[in-house]
């Protein structure tokens, strides 16, 4: 993501050949319920066009350059919005690699739970092996429960208590957090049989740090950054 416009083909196969054994997108649904990787249902921040997704077919879509101008300026031109299933028959050729795929809120209140999940469920049921399937939409985990094998994965909106008892509930298979969410203590993250994923890591240190209070696997915009601090670290911390 550095380093390319966000959810697109160049960006994942860069973090897949730099062997990251973690990728992470989003999902929206056009007008004709394709699944594209996005994650604004507006493009303007992305493309420069004040359009609602949501309300464009993926023919209108697929036409549609995402360059991300207010950070790349001109860098790229010509890199287009991926459907999911260009993004699954990518992971598949990295059958190491597994990919979070986020279900978007968007999307859900414009469609539905039950037909964005059996969307997305239905295309990525190639791989259904190396996805997990999260969201911060509860309803839309249980439905991917509901219809399907996949793993889970909720997205906390905060981390708090209430959040802890209702983790305890739905015993995801993994718990996603952003950095920022976590206070400044030393103690460890909440326990139980999920696998913590710490979001928004942007130093090797924080990395470590975070990995001291038990979370699993950390995401950060700045892979390849972060794969040379941890290189040439004096003694490579365990991962």
């Amino acid at each position: 993501m550095a380093e390319y416009p966000e959810n697109t083909l160049p960006a994942l196969r860069s973090a897949l050949e730099l062997d990251a054994r973690h990728v992470e997108f989003d999902v929206q649904l056009s007008a004709d319920r394709q699944p594209l990787l996005l994650n604004d249902s507006n493009l303007q921040r992305v493309a420069g066009v004040d359009r609602n997704v949501l309300e464009m077919t993926w023919k209108e879509l697929a036409a549609v350059a995402v360059t991300e101008p207010e950070r790349f300026q001109r860098r790229h031109s010509d890199i287009g919005i991926p459907t999911l299933a260009q993004a699954a028959t990518l992971l598949g050729v990295y059958p190491a690699a597994t990919a979070f795929v986020e279900i978007k809120r968007a999307s859900l209140r414009a469609f539905g739970a039950q037909i964005v999940v059996r969307r997305i469920c239905e295309v990525l049921k190639p791989v259904v092996r190396q996805c997990v399937l999260v969201s911060a939409d509860l309803t839309a985990i249980h439905e991917v429960r509901r219809l399907s094998s996949f793993r889970i994965g909720w997205m906390l909106s905060e981390y708090s208590s209430l959040s802890a008892l209702k983790s305890e509930a739905l015993v995801p298979d993994y718990l996603l957090c952003d950095r920022q969410l976590l206070t400044q203590t030393t103690s460890r993250l909440w326990r139980g049989p999920w696998r913590w994923a710490i979001a928004n890591v942007t130093s090797l240190e924080d990395a470590i740090s975070v990995a001291g209070r038990g979370a699993r696997l950390v995401a950060t915009s700045a892979f390849p950054r972060l794969l040379r601090e941890y290189r040439a670290a004096p003694i490579p911390p365990r991962a």
